[in-house]
């Protein structure tokens, strides 16, 4: 009986250390999957999300100050009916208009 018992010890010992084994190698695989993604992508020129979505912001701001002016140059054109003329100073200080 002793040596039975000690033959189950034996391969119970044997087959943790082998679970412990097949656990600590698929570890180190999906780092080094992980590792060779990210220098696969990252020699893609891939964006992060952070990065695409700060420019995503600077666009939408920069499209909405677009419209901004371009409602503020319809509004100034529309006030005046005449077209405008530019001044310019003469020589001898006094304004005279141009065409």
């Amino acid at each position: 009986m002793q040596s039975e018992n000690r033959l189950f010890d034996d391969l119970a010992k044997l087959v943790n250390g082998a679970a412990g084994t097949v656990a600590g190698m698929s570890r180190e695989f999906e780092a080094n999957a992980r590792e060779k993604a990210k220098e696969w992508i990252g020699g893609m020129d891939f964006v992060s999300r952070d990065e695409f979505d700060a420019v995503k912001a600077l666009a939408a701001a920069a499209r909405e100050e677009v419209e901004l002016l371009k409602a503020r140059i319809d509004a100034l054109e529309g006030r005046s009916s005449e077209p405008v003329t530019k001044t310019v100073r003469s020589p001898k200080g006094g304004a005279a208009p141009t065409d």
